[in-house]
């Protein structure tokens, strides 16, 4: 058999092995992924346009919201909680988001409903949550066509004082009840998703 046959069969074994060590790291990710997105709720705002002015209004919008649930949601012991009470005011939030367009003297309609929602990787701080679907709050500002504003809220990684986005050591250690060690750890490493994703990707076109 000549050199050059058997480097080739050498490259092609060695190929094949890396895309099965790929491979069971996708899977492995993908499950870790489904994991964590069923045991935290999103946020989600879209704003009406990518004007400066819809995107200010877009974050008015955003505190309106954590102002009017931020002490409602605090007493949610898990998910499943933070759900109900959310379907049981979604009125009260479009209503709230209402208000703020009005204010700023638009007629956007608003719409705001809990729903399964396709999240690229986002960090928060030191938290880098994985792509995927995820339960969420989505709040629509007229055509909703503008770029989005993105969180977690459950646990609350969202407001601090009910209008700030930050990410304190509070929010840290809450994340930390709600998550297995093996999946808080995973989220804590900070951009390694991104590597990951980038890596696999060939594997999902």
């Amino acid at each position: 058999m000549r050199k050059g046959k058997i480097v080739w069969y050498i490259l092609v074994g060695m190929n094949l092995v890396l895309l099965l060590l790929l491979g069971l790291q996708y899977g492995r990710n993908l499950r870790m992924q489904e994991n964590i997105a069923e045991k935290v709720l999103r946020f989600h705002v879209l704003a009406n346009s990518d004007s400066k002015e819809d995107q200010a209004l877009k974050l008015a919008v955003r505190d309106a919201v954590g102002a009017e649930m931020s002490e409602t949601l605090a007493g949610a012991a898990d998910r499943a909680s933070c759900e109900k009470l959310i379907n049981a005011n979604l009125d009260r939030i479009t209503a709230a988001a209402e208000r703020v367009v009005a204010e700023w003297g638009y007629d956007y309609t608003v719409e705001a409903t809990l729903e399964e929602v396709d999240f690229p990787v986002k960090t928060y701080g030191d938290y880098t949550f994985p792509a995927g679907k995820y339960e969420a709050l989505r709040v629509v500002i007229g055509a909703g066509e503008g770029h989005n504003w993105w969180c977690v809220m459950y646990p609350n990684m969202c407001f601090s004082g009910s209008v700030y986005e930050v990410v304190d050591e509070e929010a840290g250690e809450k994340l930390r009840e709600v998550l297995s060690e093996e999946e808080y750890e995973d989220v804590l490493s900070s951009g390694d998703y991104e590597v990951r994703l980038k890596c696999l990707s060939f594997l999902r076109e």
